[in-house]
């Protein structure tokens, strides 16, 4: 596993995958289906992983949290960045840093919350994980209202952010006032865009943002790694072309559940046993199943 920091020129080579995480049928984390799907990812040519939301670490507990960051450094290539994620609660945040500064993660993530929350109160706090693991943090930007471009600019400028996930979703990702105003205060090379392929090209040549975050990646990485390389070498028909391709499973996600859907997919697809939901998570009807199936299917053969 690489430890050493994150760099924005990483972003230029690989997309920053986000999986699943699979448990056995008693909730159990599972190491051997967890490396099932970290080596067919880094087989696809990525070596940036993020545990966050599409793994469920919302619901982690604090006291199989030691465990999990053992896993992950395991199953994980020596050239392969991984991050894990902490929170989003502030005394479950700063329960897992006295666990994460034992570790030699490059970084790690706060995950995002608008519950009970002011945006002074969660810069202190990210503060405060920042203090404790020491080592700068992801900024998760999810949602407005969480954190504004001139909070996350002073945080960035204190030196307490390694890179800021930026994942607003836009009816039209070109129409984005918030961002505008983040790239106008921070780096853009600082700066990932957290939506997967769909405004990818639109987030990196427009706002000039360094690289992408993706969960359909997990079921073909390297189609999505093509992607990439269209965008930077400027091949944009390309890049075109390969984003119409994530759509099928994309469409699916945006229409039932981003998390639930790719969870099922990675299975699905044979990728991996997934195992099931953790709670406050459920699974999903037979009907559903057929149709992600048959789109995770699809995507994996596509090259």
């Amino acid at each position: 596993m690489q430890t050493t920091p994150i760099t924005p020129a990483q972003f230029s080579s690989s997309v920053l995958a986000v999986p699943p995480l699979a448990r056995d049928r008693q909730l159990k984390i599972c190491s051997q289906n967890n490396a099932k799907i970290v080596r067919h990812i880094e087989a696809g040519g990525v070596s940036m992983l993020l545990y966050g939301g599409n793994a469920n670490l919302y619901h982690t507990r604090v006291s199989e949290y030691a465990g999990l960051l053992d896993m992950l450094q395991e199953v994980a290539a020596e050239a392969t960045a991984v991050i894990p994620s902490a929170g989003p609660a502030y005394g479950t945040m700063m329960d897992q840093a006295e666990i994460i500064k034992k570790t030699d993660f490059p970084t790690a993530m706060v995950l995002p919350t608008n519950a009970v929350m002011t945006e002074a109160g969660l810069m202190t706090g990210f503060r405060h994980f920042v203090e404790a693991i020491n080592r700068p943090a992801v900024l998760y930007i999810k949602e407005e209202g969480y954190i504004s471009p001139e909070g996350a600019a002073e945080l960035v400028e204190d030196g307490l952010v390694s890179f800021i996930k930026y994942a607003i979703v836009r009816k039209d990702p070109a129409e984005d006032e918030f961002l505008e105003r983040l790239v106008d205060r921070v780096d853009p090379a600082r700066i990932c865009s957290g939506i997967g392929e769909q405004p990818a090209m639109v987030h990196l040549t427009k706002f000039r943002l360094s690289g992408f975050t993706s969960g359909c990646v997990c079921v073909n990485p390297a189609l999505s790694q093509k992607m990439l390389a269209a965008i930077v070498g400027k091949d944009y028909d390309l890049a075109e072309d390969i984003r119409r391709q994530f759509l099928g499973l994309e469409d699916l996600r945006n229409d039932i559940h981003p998390i639930r859907v790719l969870h099922e997919a990675v299975e699905l697809a044979e990728i991996a046993t997934v195992g099931p939901h953790l709670p406050l998570l459920s699974g999903l009807p037979e009907s559903a199943l057929d149709r992600i199936r048959q789109a995770a299917v699809a995507l994996k053969g596509l090259s």
